[in-house]
């Protein structure tokens, strides 16, 4: 009986025509008191629910859900079936995943009880035995040097009585005099798998919500149709909430909430920076928040974003996207549970943000999004959502193929591409152009290569002492492009400066330049180091000489 009414149920969902509201809640009061018989049958129901608290037909439907999702971990079937559902981020589950280190640190900060090294899952215990001198106290190195506790009774007797083995762990790590970068890449090739336990407050799918305002009910059909991308992009300027850095904080944590549920990380929200958070509306409590990167984070050229999706206020999907030369590669992402709904149409309310952000009227998808190395996206048949929304690939033999596969689909409607097939069409970028097609665009301009002339330049002049490089640069570059003084600048600002200063140092023609020019230069690397990373973008996209000499460094 149970199954059989999560099945009507499962049908139901994204139904919204008349007497449907009505039948959901029928079948949700029933199964609120029915015991399911499996762990996948726990789950589906899980995604139900969590499904119509984004898109709730009306207040009765959604006080009934809401209801039932609070009561979800009392559930005797959750509860029979919890070891099962490891892994599925539903309340009341654990999760294992070798966290990357801030998301561990992230973590152990604010659930020090909860989170635990999971034993079993390390492969290789002698990697963090070899270095357990430097997470220690000199005194303590005769003990360590002479006696044979094996590794988890060493980590036993040196945390503290109230601490996990993960909490002592990661603030040792943290406490590491060595550069951020170094300490990461320290942590994460000691291949710890760590053990979330669930409790009040710790990350759920299940609870993932913020309130932001009224919920708008879904009183007609869902957004299914395909979207004329370039008239999105060139829609109405969106509203915009600039939020302050504390509620800025709080959608950064629900992003990485949203990751961790997931087995994910992404480095946009693990290194967000609360005073560049802003949240676009895109209409019907459908809402994007953009999260830049603190600006030791970001990345020499490109401006980098994360962005989180929500829908009345529930995380349904993610963007990484990086931006400049008015173009964007956009990795986009929708959550299991909310694909087949709304995917194309919020896409393009997406594309509409970027362009609002930071200009850009071309845009790249790179081969993981489409399915290279990319099971998911290949078994989604990924690469066709994008070539029906207008991306087209450049590379010849996959234009030839794609043709190939469209005029099978003309002569037989019921055909559908291969793996085989899909794997060699998602080998190469795609592009969408809503100007004229663009070489310097991302995906297409070799920006390795600026990095190649950079590393050229600082061999033959400094070798290996690159830190009188840095400070030699940072004043020679003050000096061409007419700052006289960096005691104004922010420690961020300095921080740009002089990261950007041997670039400034090998861009073809600078000496040529005129003051209005090269000044105009500095402002796009102080800019850099700003409160927002779009700032910077917009900087670097208007002065067409830098844009120039640039593109002459990306040149093969």
């Amino acid at each position: 009986m149970s199954t059989a009414l999560l099945h009507r149920l499962e049908g139901l969902k994204a139904r919204y025509d008349k007497g449907s509201a009505a039948r959901k809640l029928d079948l949700l009061r029933r199964l609120e008191t029915e015991e399911l018989r499996s762990a996948d049958a726990v789950a589906r129901l899980h995604e139900v629910l969590c499904f119509l608290r984004a898109y709730p037909d009306d207040a009765a439907v959604l006080a009934r859900v809401e209801r039932m999702l609070r009561a979800f971990e009392r559930r005797p079937d959750l509860c029979r079936f919890a070891e099962d559902l490891e892994d599925s981020g539903i309340v009341g589950t654990e999760i294992v995943y070798p966290f990357f280190a801030e998301q561990a640190q992230w973590l152990t900060r604010r659930w020090p009880r909860h989170v635990s090294v999971d034993w079993d899952e390390v492969e290789q215990p002698e990697r963090l035995e070899s270095v357990l001198h430097l997470l220690t106290l000199y005194a303590e190195t005769p003990a360590l040097d002479e006696l044979g506790f094996s590794l988890r009774e060493w980590i036993d007797r040196l945390k503290g009585p109230r601490e996990t083995d993960a909490a002592f762990l990661t603030r040792r790590f943290r406490g590491l005099r060595v550069e951020d970068h170094l300490r990461e890449t320290f942590w994460e090739s000691m291949g710890l798998f760590l053990r979330l336990r669930s409790g009040r407050g710790t990350p759920s799918r299940t609870h993932a919500h913020v309130s932001r305002g009224e919920v708008v009910h879904q009183t007609g059909p869902l957004h299914r149709a395909r979207p004329d991308l370039c008239a999105e992009v060139r829609r109405s300027p969106l509203r915009i909430e600039d939020v302050s850095p504390r509620e800025g904080q709080r959608l950064i944590d629900l992003a990485n909430e949203a990751m961790v549920t997931r087995s994910r990380d992404l480095d946009a929200f693990s290194y967000g920076d609360p005073k560049d958070v802003r949240v676009f509306d895109l209409g019907e409590r459908l809402e994007l928040v953009t999260i830049g990167l603190r600006p030791e984070r970001r990345l020499l050229l490109e401006g980098v974003y994360g962005f989180l999706t929500l829908k009345n206020g529930v995380p349904i999907g993610y963007v990484l996207n990086s931006a400049l030369f008015g173009s964007a590669e956009m990795a986009y992402n929708v959550f299991d549970t909310y694909r087949g709904a709304e995917a194309a149409h919020i896409y393009g309310r997406i594309l509409s943000v970027v362009h609002q952000l930071f200009g850009s009227l071309s845009f790249t998808v790179y081969p993981y999004q489409l399915g290279h190395t990319n099971d998911e996206a290949l078994q989604s048949g990924a690469w066709w959502f994008y070539q029906k929304l207008g991306f087209r690939p450049r590379d010849r033999a996959t234009l030839r193929l794609m043709r190939a596969e469209l005029s099978r689909m003309k002569r037989n409607p019921a055909h559908r591409s291969s793996i085989p097939t899909l794997k060699k069409l998602s080998s190469e970028n795609v592009y969408l152009h809503c100007e004229k097609k663009r070489d310097d665009v991302i995906g297409i301009l070799a920006l390795e290569n600026v990095g190649l002339a950079i590393i050229d330049g600082l061999a033959r002049r400094f070798g290996s002492d690159r830190e009188r490089a840095e400070r030699v640069l940072a004043g020679e570059a003050a000096e061409r492009l007419g700052l006289s003084s960096m005691r104004d600048l922010s420690p961020a600002e300095r921080l740009a400066w002089r990261r950007w200063a041997p670039l400034v140092a090998v861009l073809p023609g600078l000496g040529r330049w005129s003051l209005g020019d090269r000044k105009a230069l500095a402002r796009v690397v102080i800019a850099k180091g700003g409160r927002r990373e779009s700032d910077y973008v917009r900087a670097f996209d208007a002065h067409p000489r830098l844009r120039a000499a640039v593109r002459r460094l990306a040149a093969p």
